[in-house]
């Protein structure tokens, strides 16, 4: 008897911020992904349980069937711990780069203070260098179905969300702007609003970098996989007014042709975007900078205010290749839904 509990015990705890997300033996919330109808079942704690994110911010360990134990940081904002508060409140979901993990964002950017600015949850996924999609070669590396729906439904059950996609957000920096273009663009009923802060919308451009080919294959052999995992060709999937979208790059980053490339294909489209280049390089000074903007940009959208997106390009002199054309300031309203 004491076996049986203790195991449900086991299977309902999350660990708070201090403990390492790589020790083999944790108490976690066991998450089943059914395949075939791409539906999950989160096993729930029970009412009188420990469950209780008692911090602001807090390491989440989510135990999945086909990637085992995945890591989140998870901040509230302050007013979500007090004892008579009642509220719920929308999620931005938040996704790091390549070579990072689900504790940089908390560790570049002040998340507690944002959290508390825009009354938002927001939840930083451990996504290893997936590039957030799931991989057709290899069945332990579900990023995509972890996002989109694992992760979502894990803290819908878990915590005061807004449970619908008017109240969920997704971005991210990097492999995780890809990453979150990538799950909004194919689950908009999950994500009603959208960013990417110089992200890598174009993985062909870039066949032998950050460990793609351990998801899709190498590159010579499989363009088509690699073709259809790239953010820039879901393009023709979407309707206008289906995402509230934002999109911005550094001046100077390596990235800056693909996401001008997007830009020039979204518009051409007709899929109304917010889309801004600053100056600035691949680097956390230029995120942390980023991340307010998306941040209010979101806010209006879950606040149901109009939306104007806007197309500000700074300080391009002498354009090439995509930018040429693009080189001027234009507004258009987002279409809400």
């Amino acid at each position: 008897m004491k076996a049986k509990l203790l195991n449900s015990i086991l299977m309902a705890i999350v660990f708070l911020l201090g403990t390492s997300c790589t020790q083999a033996k944790t108490k976690v919330v066991k998450s089943d992904t059914i395949k075939k109808n791409r539906v999950a079942t989160v096993v729930p704690p029970k009412p009188d349980s420990v469950w209780h994110q008692s911090t602001q911010q807090a390491e989440v360990k989510v135990k999945t069937d086909s990637m085992g134990i995945v890591c989140n940081t998870v901040t509230l904002p302050k007013s979500y711990l007090a004892q008579t508060d009642t509220a719920h409140y929308p999620v931005v979901y938040l996704l790091h780069g390549f070579g990072d993990d689900h504790s940089e964002w908390a560790k570049k950017a002040d998340l507690k203070a944002a959290a508390d600015k825009y009354a938002v949850i927001i939840v930083c996924p451990d996504g290893k260098t997936s590039w957030y999609f799931d991989s057709p070669f290899n069945s332990k590396m579900r990023y995509e179905t972890y996002i989109s729906i694992d992760l979502v439904q894990f803290i819908d059950k878990h915590y005061r969300t807004r449970a619908t996609r008017a109240g969920r957000a997704i971005t991210g920096l990097s492999m995780g702007g890809h990453g979150a273009l990538w799950n909004a663009f194919r689950h908009p009923d999950v994500f009603g609003s959208c960013g990417s802060m110089s992200g890598g919308v174009d993985i062909t451009r870039f066949p032998n970098r950050w460990n793609i080919q351990q998801s899709l294959g190498r590159y010579a052999k499989n363009k088509q996989v690699w073709a259809d995992h790239s953010v820039i060709n879901l393009v023709p999937t979407l309707k206008p007014g289906m995402l509230n979208i934002i999109i911005d790059d550094g001046r100077q980053d390596f990235f800056y042709d693909v996401n001008m490339a997007l830009h020039q294909a979204l518009t051409k489209a007709g899929i109304a975007h917010d889309f801004s280049i600053r100056p600035g390089q691949h680097s956390w000074k230029y995120w942390v900078v980023s991340l307010p903007q998306h941040l209010d940009f979101f806010k209006k959208a879950f606040d149901g205010k109009p939306i104007v997106c806007k197309t500000h390009i700074e300080n391009d002199t002498n354009p090439q290749g995509p930018a040429k054309k693009a080189l001027k300031k234009r507004k258009s309203r987002c279409l809400k839904k």
